[in-house]
């Protein structure tokens, strides 16, 4: 807190909180951390450029120059800004090269990835110790048994260790392929389609559907939406942030 700041309510209005007047109500309602602290005082001032801000438990970004994205990464795109072979990348459907992406899809695969400029954040999402959730919605060939499950939650040994998957939930099946989501927090490289290989139930098509709180929803492959409010304050939650 600062005396020579600016006042919080102001702060959290400009950060898209909702009105000064519903800012004061957050206030308030003691729902506001500034710093750690529960701060009730209305004619509080915090330096915004310093200030670690949260409503309800949940990271209130107060830097306009960080920006967080969601992608629909389309199938045949490589997960970089730029490919020596090539081949489409993230430069074709993202036009800020200053973002960088977090986490990746190999290039048959599809769905959701985040790109952002926020270093920290990009950081601890990446890193093992915090364990992401990720989920995806997976098209194999052939009707899956029920055993399938049952050892994909145990685990399965590939070339580069055990996998396992935290949830794993039938959606459809038919003779000829079976639709399964399932949900992991491992970041290993093609992971999902290895595990799904090693149990006799090659992959069709991927498609993420989800990292942490932040879902793909009904967004359009290519297609692009800010990551912003208490969806972003959740997923810096997410992280310890």
């Amino acid at each position: 807190m600062s005396d020579d700041g600016v006042r919080l309510q102001k702060v959290l209005a400009q950060a898209g909180l909702g009105s000064r007047r519903a800012c004061e109500a957050l206030i308030a309602a003691g729902r506001v951390q500034v710093d750690g602290e529960v701060v009730r005082e209305q004619g509080t001032r915090v330096d915004p450029a310093t200030a670690v801000l949260h409503v309800d438990g949940l990271r209130v970004q107060l830097d306009t120059e960080k920006v967080t994205i969601a992608l629909h990464k389309p199938a045949g795109v490589v997960s970089t800004m730029h490919d020596p072979s090539g081949r489409p990348d993230l430069s074709s459907v993202v036009a800020d090269r200053r973002l960088f992406h977090v986490g990746r899809l190999d290039a048959d695969s599809e769905g959701l990835l985040l790109l952002t400029n926020d270093g920290e954040l990009a950081h601890r999402l990446a890193h093992p110790s915090h364990e992401v959730t990720k989920t995806y919605v997976v098209t194999v060939q052939g009707r899956v048994k029920p055993a399938v499950g049952v050892r994909l939650r145990r685990g399965v040994e590939l070339e580069d260790g055990p996998a396992a998957v935290d949830e794993y939930r039938l959606l459809d099946a038919t003779s000829q392929r079976s639709l399964v989501e399932v949900a992991l927090h491992s970041g290993r490289n093609r992971v999902v389609r290895r595990m799904f290989d090693t149990v006799g139930y090659p992959v069709i098509r991927l498609v993420r559907t989800r990292i942490g709180p932040v879902r793909l929803g009904d967004l359009k492959p290519g297609a692009t939406r800010p990551v912003e409010g208490a969806e972003l304050g959740a997923l810096m939650a997410a992280v310890g942030l």
